[in-house]
């Protein structure tokens, strides 16, 4: 698929090409994100904290990826995403959970976050996979760290292939973004069950971690 644009020529004719401006233009692609809800009274009186999306140094750069086989990895060098996509992922899912309304507030982790609960992924997968059919892939793993006791007290696997509708890479773009914004919200769902599951066993426990977030804001130590 597409294999025109995976070449890539080396000689004094491409150099010299590329040095006079004729080279092909690079086009950026981004995955889109629901819209921020309006401010609603909140199920659980939590501030959820993402943190960073952890990954193999290739979705740390912006170039789209396609699989050839089991092992072999390419990458489309006039096609690229406007962030890695462990930025675009973590984006993706801030505003996902902060569109469900079931917490009171949802960031991204910095040094002076206050908070109980972090959210923490890895990206494994998330490019164009060429086979008998041709499908956008995407594996990622979240966990839910609580810092209160320092134990990681929930986890969410995803791996779901879906079909590329076309040969353009618009077309690579739309699969991904599809596959991932199903992945994220089976992550949102799940956290809704377990904040469901534990308050609803304990609901003095909420009312704990709301009273203590301020102190709890305090603390330095915690690095992605």
């Amino acid at each position: 698929m597409h294999r025109m644009a995976r070449l890539v020529l080396i000689s004094p004719l491409a150099l010299s090409l590329s040095g006079c401006g004729g080279g092909k233009p690079i086009h950026y692609y981004t995955v889109q994100s629901p819209r921020t809800p309006t401010l609603t009274t909140s199920a659980y009186p939590v501030s959820l904290l993402v943190g960073g999306i952890g990954g193999a140094e290739v979705f740390r750069d912006t170039p789209i990826l396609y699989r050839i086989g089991t092992n072999q990895i390419g990458a489309y060098q006039h096609s690229r995403w406007v962030e890695p996509p462990v930025e675009l992922i973590k984006s993706k899912l801030i505003r996902v959970l902060s569109a469900s309304g079931d917490y009171q507030s949802v960031s991204g982790l910095g040094s002076n976050s206050g908070g109980q609960f972090v959210i923490r992924g890895r990206l494994y997968n998330f490019e164009e996979v060429d086979g008998a059919n041709i499908e956008g892939l995407v594996s990622m793993e979240f966990e839910l760290y609580d810092r209160k006791s320092g134990k990681i007290v929930w986890k969410h696997f995803y791996s779901q292939s879906e079909p590329i509708q076309g040969k353009e890479i618009s077309a690579v773009v739309a699969a991904l973004d599809t596959n991932l914004d199903r992945g994220l919200k089976e992550v949102a769902a799940g956290l809704n069950q377990y904040f469901s599951a534990n308050s609803a066993a304990s609901p003095e426990s909420i009312f704990e971690i709301h009273r203590s977030q301020k102190a709890i804001g305090l603390e330095r130590g915690f690095n992605e």
